[in-house]
C-alpha cells in the first residue's frame, strides 16, 4: 500500500482550481508531518497555512516552477494549487539552517503522502526567496522559510518511465502535455 502512494505522489504542475483546499485538511497533513523522525527530537518546525485566496495570491508569484522546462510557463493560467503549506524553521530553537535539512524533506514527504492517501497532490518547491516569502507573510524574523510545498486536486497526467543506466534523468512533455517522469531502474540504483 505504500509503494502503492510512493507511485501516486507525483510532483503535480496543474491543479483543478474549482476544487478548493481547506483549512482542516492542512491541518490534517501537518498533523501527520509532525510524526515524522526529527534530528535529536529538536521539532523545529513551524508551518505557515494559506488556503485563501488572499494568502495564495501572495505566495504563488514567488516561486518557481519546473525548471528543467524553462519555455514552459507552469502551472499553466487557471491551474494554480489551491493550498500551500510553507515550511519554516523557528532559529530561536536552533539557528543553524542547514541541520536539518533532512527533516525538512522527511515532513514534506510525509505531507505529500498524507495528500496522496485522500486523492490529492502536490509538489515540494524550493525555487523561492525565503526573505521575500518571509516579508510577503509578515512572519517574524525568527521563523525562516525553508521550503513551500503546494496542495490541490491534480489536472494533468504525469506518466512514470524507467530509463536504461545512462540514460536521461530530465522530465519533459508530449504534444499533449502529459509529463513523463524517467525513473531509474532498481538494477542501476542498489550497490
Amino acid at each position: 500500500m505504500l509503494k502503492d502512494l510512493a507511485r501516486k505522489s507525483r510532483s503535480y504542475r496543474g491543479y483543478d482550481e474549482t476544487r478548493r483546499m481547506t483549512r482542516q485538511e492542512l491541518l490534517e497533513l501537518v498533523d501527520c508531518a509532525r510524526y515524522a523522525p526529527s534530528s535529536v527530537n529538536r521539532q523545529p518546525f513551524k508551518y505557515y497555512l494559506a488556503w485563501e485566496q488572499e494568502a495564495l495570491d501572495k505566495i504563488q508569484p514567488l516561486t518557481g516552477w519546473a525548471r528543467a522546462l524553462p519555455n514552459m510557463r507552469l502551472p499553466h493560467p487557471g491551474k494554480n494549487p489551491t493550498g500551500f503549506i510553507v515550511i519554516c524553521q523557528e532559529t530561536e530553537w536552533d539557528p543553524d539552517l542547514s541541520r536539518y535539512l533532512r527533516d525538512v524533506g522527511a515532513v514534506a514527504q510525509t505531507m505529500l503522502l498524507a495528500a496522496a492517501e485522500q486523492g490529492l497532490g502536490g509538489i515540494m518547491i524550493g525555487n523561492f526567496s525565503p526573505k521575500r516569502v518571509a516579508e510577503a507573510l509578515a512572519l517574524p524574523d525568527h521563523i525562516v522559510p525553508m521550503l513551500i510545498v503546494a496542495f490541490g486536486k491534480p489536472d494533468e497526467t504525469v506518466v512514470l518511465t524507467d530509463i536504461p543506466a545512462g540514460g536521461s534523468l530530465n522530465y519533459y512533455r508530449d504534444e499533449n502535455d502529459v509529463h513523463y517522469v524517467p525513473k531509474r531502474r532498481l538494477e542501476d540504483v542498489v550497490l
